[in-house]
């Protein structure tokens, strides 16, 4: 029975209903253990406020950390009967207590609801995301430090100056670091508590917003009530342009580690365990993984656009086209962990070939490194530049070790400063075990 059907003059064509409902009730199921955390929290207030007696809080506490037992057990099933998870757990509550279950709905809306359900599963998520972003930042710090070898960069796919296999790797690191900045803005504009804004426009009961906010741990309370409403949408595509960037450096360093696996390249090798094969061609590996990654990359800048082009021409207030955001969020967020996940295995496993990065040094990736000789000698650039232009014929092959030292200022081959990367590193996985102890122990006082 759906929470309004009483009041409704109607009856709702079983086809109007399984559209309505759509995926939500899959959805849904992600958010039970946010809503009842929400629930509990917001009786508590009520409690306050002298909507509910200590004895009717209590009841209410014990039913509903009884749905949290049956949920973590998967026990607790949304069906298409019960429209969404807040239905089906305040329908548990009103059988189980009666009238006192009834109350649980007192001065709040379904709409203020599932913002708070998705804002905190959001919040859990993130963290899950900055936690496996930090992992593979420490496993190409790691990779770095074991894999100071030269190896050709690149412009234009043509060989163009040495390089190293550690700068490659660190380059990764930090612009990872990099979006680690952008994951913690949009979840700073997600650790917004909007319960109590109920349909966006306030209710007249005297409840404690603020309290809820601070047992639930979110950072403030979203302040303007329809703005609540209005934000919905719009804080999800800010999380998942966050992922989209992540995304981005996930793919770039997907598509590089395909290609100098091949054999034309031979730089890496990826270890048969992370390989699939043919079913033709005997012996043939394939690295299936960094091509997943590379289209689920795509997938997740689709769900970004998506949401933006669900919310763009919406007029103010509650619409129920927000009910579409919920999917591409919790997808993008999901997508972008198992990537980064995967990604994670594959740079503690990868090997480097050593003898075919050496051999692959040919002579003009030198060329520019021979101007700059004839430039410390006090030839102008240009002269320099046309000297060895004109007699690259008799150009030698210099020592790639050698010449990747030479370059010591701040951040080249020879001065990649991993310390300073390893102990920004540091730093953020500090902050993030703080901000996770922090609001694990907010809910888990909730539940106590």
């Amino acid at each position: 029975m759906k929470l309004w059907e009483e009041d409704f003059s109607g009856k709702l064509r079983k086809e109007v209903s399984e559209f309505t409902a759509g995926d939500d009730v899959l959805l849904d199921q992600h958010l039970v253990h946010y809503d009842v955390i929400g629930s509990i929290a917001h009786a508590t207030m009520l409690q306050k406020i002298g909507v509910l007696t200590k004895d009717e809080l209590d009841k209410l506490r014990k039913s509903m950390k009884h749905i949290l037992k049956l949920n973590a057990e998967k026990k607790f099933k949304l069906s298409v009967d019960d429209e969404d998870v807040h239905t089906k757990v305040e329908l548990h509550l009103t059988r189980e207590l009666g009238e006192i279950g009834k109350k649980i709905h007192t001065a709040r809306s379904r709409n203020d609801q599932i913002i708070l359900d998705t804002r905190l599963y959001t919040k859990d998520r993130m963290l899950e995301v900055e936690e496996e972003l930090l992992s593979l930042c420490a496993a190409l710090i790691a990779f770095s430090r074991k894999s100071d070898i030269p190896m050709p960069g690149y412009t234009h796919l043509q060989k163009a100056m040495p390089s190293s296999v550690a700068l490659w790797a660190l380059a990764y690191a930090e612009s990872l670091l990099d979006d680690l900045d952008l994951l913690k803005a949009a979840y700073a504009l997600n650790d917004q508590c909007p319960l109590g804004s109920a349909a966006g426009y306030g209710v007249p009961v005297a409840i404690d917003r603020q309290m809820t906010a601070s047992l639930l741990g979110f950072g403030k309370v979203q302040n303007n009530v329809l703005y609540v409403q209005n934000s919905r949408g719009k804080i999800e595509s800010v999380v998942l342009g966050a992922l989209s960037q992540v995304m981005l450096d996930l793919t770039k360093m997907a598509n590089d580690v395909i290609l100098f696996s091949t054999d034309e390249f031979g730089f890496f090798e990826i270890p048969e365990e992370y390989c699939t094969g043919s079913s033709i061609m005997p012996k043939k590996r394939n690295p299936d993984i960094l091509e997943l990654i590379r289209a689920r990359s795509n997938k997740v800048f689709a769900y970004y656009h998506q949401t933006i082009g669900i919310i763009k021409d919406l007029p103010s207030g509650y619409n129920r086209d927000f009910q579409e955001t919920k999917e591409p969020l919790i997808k993008g967020l999901e997508t972008t962990k198992s990537c980064l996940q995967m990604a994670t295995m594959l740079m503690k496993d990868l090997k480097v070939n050593k003898e075919k990065l050496m051999k692959s040094f040919t002579p003009e990736i030198f060329a520019a490194d021979k101007a700059f000789e004839l430039v410390s000698r006090g030839v102008p650039f240009r002269d320099a530049y046309k000297e060895v232009e004109y007699n690259f014929i008799a150009l030698e092959k210099s020592n790639p070790d050698r010449t990747i030292r030479t370059r010591k200022h701040l951040g080249a081959p020879g001065n990649l400063g991993i310390d300073k990367v390893e102990k920004w590193l540091q730093k953020e996985q500090s902050s993030l075990q703080q901000e996770r102890s922090r609001f694990a122990s907010r809910v888990q006082a909730l539940v106590a």
